[in-house]
């Protein structure tokens, strides 16, 4: 572990005080939400935050699939689109976003600004997301090589933490290279420019560069055999008030998940289609980042927990946080379970029919 005392990453704790002081503003207002909610005679608007455009919630917006189940239980939905996890956390705590998906790192440093939240279900294991990607011909061949070099991050993103994961594996810390804050509109065209020297961050955008431009991956969470799950979350309040529609939300991401992977082709072409991307570069994105709908098992848990566990010993967050005290399984095994049972309940059907059909042969 680096020591907090050796050296800092003044960009996490920097995130970790603007978080704290964006909440801190937060606290007194009311969430649009909760007041439609609690009166039975209006509609609930239900706020759902999304992030890039090749994941299930983004392939689930343009299919309309969760107006659609939603509009059948009474609500409505409105989507709220951030460039990285972090702002979802400021939108939670001010009771403007309901539900959204993001990396574990963000959830690290809400929880340890306070945000009131819950993580509702693990959709990927996160070992092929994050990667450092430098430039097409670069000397840099290996982590080590990174001394003394400038390397671009979203701040507070999951490719931070993996950042500074990496650096510790290769015996450097961010004192030994130069950090610049980019969100990835801003760092792509600063890595084809010969701007910076490198680049941390997570797909499509590794993707999306290797095939573009010939960049190369110098390392991947998948080498360094790092887990970063990523989570889907709740708003505590929303989930307390709603509880059928946190259940109702992880069931349609389920089925449009399920549709998703099972169709990787016919995604990948209507992805790119939209996108105006190469299909070849959508089905890579998506191979790489395997989509599941899963409880935080035991496992998911530990790599939370070591995340969170290194952040606080590199200095990042002020106090050591047990990660378990925002997990919650409950909404997602309802959800699976009533899935499974709507099968089951469908194969007896079918069954029973052709039974019939074949009584009467």
């Amino acid at each position: 572990m680096i020591s907090a005392h050796k050296s800092k990453p003044i960009g996490i704790i920097s995130l970790v005080l603007l978080i704290q002081v964006m909440l801190s503003g937060c606290g007194a207002q009311t969430s649009s939400a909760g007041e439609e909610a609690e009166s039975p005679k209006d509609k609930i608007t239900v706020h759902i935050g999304v992030q890039g455009s090749t994941g299930v919630l983004p392939y689930a917006r343009e299919k309309k699939s969760f107006e659609k189940a939603f509009e059948k239980a009474g609500a409505e939905v409105k989507w709220h689109e951030f460039a990285s996890g972090p702002p979802h956390f400021e939108a939670l705590a001010s009771g403007r976003l309901d539900l959204g998906a993001t990396g574990g790192t963000p959830l690290i440093a809400g929880q340890s600004g306070g945000v009131d939240f819950k993580a509702i279900a693990v959709t990927t294991d996160g070992k092929k997301g994050n990667s450092i990607v430098v430039p097409k011909g670069s000397t840099i061949k290996d982590l080590k090589d990174l001394k003394g070099k400038k390397l671009a991050v979203a701040k507070g993103s999951s490719a931070y933490n993996f950042l500074y994961m990496a650096l510790e594996r290769a015996g450097l810390t961010d004192e030994d290279i130069k950090i610049v804050q980019l969100q990835p509109d801003e760092a792509r065209p600063a890595l084809d420019n010969g701007s910076i020297d490198a680049w941390s961050t997570w797909e499509p955008y590794v993707t999306t560069a290797v095939f573009q431009t010939g960049a190369e991956v110098l390392v991947s969470g998948e080498d360094l055999n790092i887990y970063a799950p990523g989570f889907l979350i709740a708003r505590t309040k929303f989930t307390e008030e709603n509880p059928e529609l946190t259940v109702l939300f992880l069931k349609t991401y389920e089925e449009v998940r399920k549709h998703f992977v099972e169709n990787i082709d016919e995604v990948s072409k209507e992805i790119a289609d939209s996108e105006h991307v190469e299909v070849d570069i959508i089905k890579t994105v998506l191979t790489n980042t395997t989509a599941i709908l899963s409880p935080t098992t035991d496992e998911f848990k530990k790599a939370h927990q070591e995340q969170a566990d290194f952040l606080y010993e590199a200095g990042g967050i002020t106090k050591e946080i047990d990660t378990s005290n925002v997990i919650e399984n409950r909404f997602v095994e309802q959800a699976l379970k009533r899935i499974t049972n709507e099968n089951y309940s469908g194969r007896l059907k079918e069954d029973a029919y052709f039974s019939i059909l074949s009584f009467f042969d």
